[in-house]
């Protein structure tokens, strides 16, 4: 459990510094230069994520039960993870659905995150997905009160929304029907 909580506070950390002090994110950024802080930015969380999979791993070997969801709380998570996707491609596919709701990807991984909440009740699942939780709506609360900086994202268009829904919506069912069960080890359905 040790290293999925040193991961978190590695990958969280690293993404909580605008929230918690942007000013010493900016001087950061003024005094290594552009590239030298995307890279160590990166590869600090490069190195929680891989802590958080590995310690997240190692947790659910010997896991401690906190509640047992019921199967109608599974359910509901699969419909609010239905969005998840769209919003992410929503996100670099600026069109009325980013416009809209500003901040897509934070929506979307408040969800993501609340709906596994729901589904799973180990100690290491509240670990994990209630801190992401905290982490967006803290980030969410904050952008509110800070500047924001430009992400790459392609031009918008009217298109962009279609791109986002159906590739969203594809890229969904590939993960419910096949890709979790590949990459984590447990088919949702």
């Amino acid at each position: 459990m040790t290293t999925l909580i040193v991961g978190l506070v590695l990958f969280l950390g690293v993404h909580s510094l605008s929230i918690v002090n942007e000013p010493l994110r900016n001087r950061l950024h003024a005094s290594l230069g552009e590239a030298a802080y995307k890279g160590l930015y990166s590869l600090a969380s490069l190195v929680g994520l891989l802590l958080i999979i590995w310690g997240y791993a190692a947790a659910r070997m010997d896991p401690t039960v906190i509640y047992t969801p019921p199967a109608w709380l599974r359910h509901l998570a699969m419909l609010l993870l239905i969005p998840v996707f769209p919003l992410l491609f929503a996100t670099y596919f600026p069109g009325k659905i980013k416009a809209r709701l500003k901040h897509p990807m934070l929506i979307a991984v408040k969800l993501w995150a609340l709906a596994h909440l729901l589904a799973n009740g180990m100690l290491q699942d509240l670990l994990l997905f209630g801190s992401v939780l905290a982490w967006a709506v803290a980030d969410r609360i904050s952008m509110k009160h800070r500047s924001q900086r430009p992400i790459p994202t392609l031009p918008a268009s009217k298109a962009n929304d279609l791109i986002a829904i159906v590739g969203g919506l594809a890229v969904y069912v590939v993960t419910v029907f096949w890709a979790h069960q590949w990459l984590f080890g447990v088919a949702p359905v």
